[in-house]
């Protein structure tokens, strides 16, 4: 792929073939000991002419710290229309876009390594079972986790920043057998994180998922050279290329660097604009 480092203008331009985004609620729970039920709210993003005779694959994306569900389609609405150009130009194919939140309104919230690794439970057993029973996806007949395994390379996961953790913690160390495509967008262990024992992890669920006969699709690692998650997200996998196997340059991971680019919507939506590029994309 061509990287671009500018949002392409026409990207930006009113698009007649509108997809629609709504609001999707479920029940899960704050999985502690005592295991409270919670009602939450996602946004889903349905490309236009979305068909329920067809099948769909998912990303689920994620925001970063401090802010809501809200953030990639109701704060910033220009990430609706750059999907939709993308689409209507077919610069990839039409998804299904999930955009869920990691916080459960809990003083434990403020703990970004508490957070990045609890949302695991959640999304594997209720946020995911959830929408891809109620929408047209590959899944969608049988939201077994049998079957979620089986259509693992349907579904996709990224997020920026403390969603970018999140991709790591959540999505990829603990829930490898239900995502083949990641994005982790700005950072990976944080500014405190220990940078071997991320990739250790790394490495490990890589060498597991290999033996289970489960292989990554795709890591998209993104950053500005600017943003302040930069040099640690940088170092770790610089770090685990050197050591770990399975993750093949030009094959199966790239890390695409914005020069100038720092830690913004701007950057974020440049990540996403290549990260679907890729994903589902055999």
């Amino acid at each position: 792929m061509n990287y671009v480092y500018e949002m392409p203008e026409d990207m930006l331009k009113d698009c007649a073939q509108k997809g629609t985004v709504e609001r999707f609620e479920y029940d899960t729970f704050d999985y502690e000991e005592d295991k409270r039920a919670l009602h939450k709210g996602a946004w889903v993003y349905l490309p236009y002419g979305y068909d329920k005779s067809k099948r769909y694959n998912v990303l689920y994306l994620l925001h970063g710290g401090g802010v809501t569900e809200d953030w990639w389609f109701k704060t910033f609405p220009d990430t609706v229309t750059i999907l939709d150009n993308m689409i209507a130009q077919n610069i990839c194919e039409p998804c299904i876009i999930v955009t869920p939140t990691y916080y459960c309104k809990d003083d434990r919230d403020n703990n970004a390594d508490y957070i990045t690794e609890h949302f695991r439970f959640e999304l594997r057993n209720d946020l995911i079972p959830a929408v891809e029973s109620h929408y047209s996806t590959f899944a969608s007949d049988d939201t077994s986790e049998k079957n979620l395994v089986a259509t693992r390379d349907h579904r996709a996961f990224a997020g920026l920043s403390l969603g970018s953790m999140t991709t790591y913690r959540a999505a990829f160390y603990n829930n490898f057998d239900l995502f083949a495509w990641y994005g982790p967008f700005s950072g990976c262990g944080g500014p405190f994180g220990n940078h071997d024992n991320e990739v250790e992890r790394i490495c490990k669920t890589l060498k597991e998922g290999e033996e289970k006969g489960l292989a990554l699709k795709f890591m998209f690692c993104c950053n500005g050279d600017k943003d302040i998650a930069f040099e640690e997200h940088k170092d770790i996998m610089e770090k685990t290329l050197k050591v770990c196997p399975q993750i093949k340059p030009g094959e199966n991971y790239d890390f695409y660097i914005i020069p100038g680019g720092v830690h913004d919507m701007k950057a974020w939506q440049l990540h996403l604009y290549h990260a679907l590029q890729i994903f589902f994309e055999e």
